[in-house]
């Protein structure tokens, strides 16, 4: 029988990337200390290195920005409900003569 696959909480993964860049301990240390794999450590801690300063960013950016692209969205469906329209209406016109 296969064993199943391991799903880790968002929690546990932060607690792991955090020990593992404090350097107290290698990798190998705390991927036996959690039962998890060394590489699965290095691949946590790589990503808290990289995303960190996303904890940090302003919020309001980040609003704006979602904002922007729900305008955005909004106006591309805008342009294809037209598109189609005019379509139709070529369509309608050449069979009217």
């Amino acid at each position: 029988m296969k064993r199943r696959r391991r799903v880790f909480d968002g929690g546990f993964r932060a607690k792991v990337a955090l020990a593992a860049v404090k350097g107290d301990k290698t990798l190998s240390e705390l991927a036996s200390q959690y039962e998890v794999h060394s590489t699965q450590v290095a691949t946590w801690r790589k990503e808290l290195i990289d995303r960190a300063a996303e904890l940090f960013e302003d919020g309001r950016q980040r609003k704006q920005a979602a904002a922007e692209a729900v305008a955005e969205e909004e106006l591309y469906a805008q342009i294809g409900r037209l598109k189609m329209e005019v379509e139709w209406l070529k369509k309608k016109s050449a069979q009217l003569g």
